[in-house]
């Protein structure tokens, strides 16, 4: 008598940012049936497009850590590898209220590997430095206990206000859209309090992490690069990503709708039924790769456990594109952008990226005195852990990146030398890491897991950047799938 294949177990990934994309190839790959629900009519989540005066852009993350090969790895599975790309050296600075200053060569999230290094001490002074120096002489036990911390927290007791005010708080309100008081260290910088615990101070794990080595003669002491050269980058933006995971999807003969929101989950004796307007689906696995609220929002009637637990909103981020004939800006003067320090007077952005000062092949593409930079505004206070006002409407968000790319760049930019611009707004799109966040995250996860047959990924959950999103994803759907 013949035998007939197993019929493939279906699954099911609500969300198609880069978490439910890369999720539905990894289930693909282990010979399930998949099918991805995306509310928007875009692909790709915070890895997005737009086009500006011609130029087709980075509408969100254009570039990717380093200090792991997670992103390599996925460019390299899609044909990609031939296409990362280092950003341009020169580094980038800090709009401190006293002027701007080049941000050290080594430094996590602002932190100094050494607060002797030229740079660090013409933004600390004498006395900061010195300050932070104590941090060598300090037992572990401070900062790196089991409670909870957030990043000033950490930085302060370690190091003192100065590395705070001076380089810590810039980073991370350029990177997090957040004050460091706000946010869990453990999250932001996973591995650091337990790097200080192994080598013996703050300094020495910021070095480790650089390196990305484990133990103090894991690596050579070779030249530090510039600060902001801990990234890569892909020809033609990050966004060829997406659209590379989205080919290799259709090829595996994955279901992509998209303009599909989920709207209920409920659980069944043989999996998970999920309702999209209407439309039911039937599914043995069921993976969720959206924010942390929607997530909790629809699992908790099916979870009773992580009921009432919603994670809060990330902040509400404004991204402004120009595109510039400016050729004084040839020159580069703030290197690959600048970050604001939250106390500097007159301006609103938190941040600005010169792109095509960053990127090579954006620089070609755009031709010769033309230039794109990026301003960024929204970020999360520290006294009421609420947006402060700012410019709303895009012709303000507009008038103020004139003003602020002006100051910021030292070189008075007139609205008849923009050649394009667009606003792009990401609403609660970025996860915001509160103290406690990650054992908040992690209490929730756990609670899924015991479920089921289903799986929460996103950066919600993971920690911010793309290489965090990339490494946890794979390691949640292989234990999916294997289980």
């Amino acid at each position: 008598m013949g035998t007939s294949a197993a019929k493939p177990r279906t699954a099911l990934v609500v969300g198609g940012g880069i978490s439910g994309l890369l999720s539905a190839r990894e289930l693909a790959a282990a010979g399930h049936q998949v099918t991805v629900l995306e509310a928007g009519t875009a692909w790709g989540g915070c890895v997005g497009s737009h086009t500006v005066a011609g130029l087709t852009l980075d509408s969100g993350a254009e570039s990717f850590a380093t200090r792991s090969d997670a992103v390599a790895r996925l460019c390299a599975e899609l044909g990609l590898s031939s296409k990362i790309v280092p950003p341009r050296p020169g580094g980038a600075w800090v709009q401190l209220p006293d002027g701007p200053r080049e941000l050290p060569r080594t430094g996590v999230l602002g932190i100094p590997a050494n607060p002797w290094d030229p740079e660090v001490r013409r933004t600390l002074g004498t006395l900061g430095s010195l300050r932070a120096s104590l941090d060598r002489l300090l037992p572990t036990s401070v900062g790196a206990g089991k409670d909870v911390t957030s990043v000033s927290a950490l930085v302060r007791a370690r190091m003192g206000s100065r590395v705070l005010e001076r380089l810590v708080s810039p980073v991370v309100g350029g990177v997090h859209s957040a004050d460091p008081g706000l946010l869990d260290v453990d999250m932001v910088a996973p591995g650091l309090r337990a790097g200080m615990r192994r080598h013996g101070s703050l300094a020495a794990a910021v070095s480790a992490q650089r390196r990305g080595g484990t133990n103090k003669a894991d690596a050579p002491a070779d030249k530090p690069a510039k600060a902001g050269s801990a990234v890569a980058g892909l020809e033609g933006g990050m966004h060829t990503l997406v659209e590379a995971l989205v080919a290799d999807l259709r090829g595996r003969g994955v279901t992509l709708l998209a303009g599909t929101a989920a709207t209920s989950v409920s659980r069944t004796p043989d999996g998970w039924l999920v309702d999209a307007a209407g439309t039911i689906f039937r599914t043995a696995l069921l993976v969720m790769a959206v924010d942390g609220p929607a997530a909790v929002g629809l699992l908790e009637n099916a979870v009773p456990l992580i009921a009432g637990k919603k994670p809060a909103s990330g902040p509400d981020v404004k991204l402004v594109t120009l595109v510039l004939d400016k050729p004084e800006l040839d020159r580069r003067p703030r290197g690959t952008g600048i970050l604001v320090a939250p106390q500097t007077p007159g301006i609103e952005a938190k941040a600005l990226t010169h792109a095509t000062g960053k990127w090579d092949w954006l620089a070609a593409a755009a031709g010769p005195g033309r230039h794109v930079v990026r301003l960024s505004y929204g970020r999360v206070d520290g006294v009421s852990a609420q947006q402060p006002a700012g410019p709303e409407t895009d012709d303000e968000l507009f008038a103020a990146a004139l003003r602020d790319a002006s100051a910021l760049l030292d070189v008075q930019i007139a609205g008849d030398e923009v050649r394009g611009w667009d606003v792009v707004r990401w609403r609660g799109s970025l996860p915001f890491a509160a103290v406690g966040h990650r054992a908040r995250a992690a209490a929730i996860r756990r609670a899924c897991t015991a479920a089921g047959g289903l799986a929460v990924v996103g950066g919600w959950v993971a920690g911010n950047g793309l290489a965090a999103v990339v490494a946890d994803t794979r390691e949640q759907i292989g234990q999916l799938t294997h289980d």
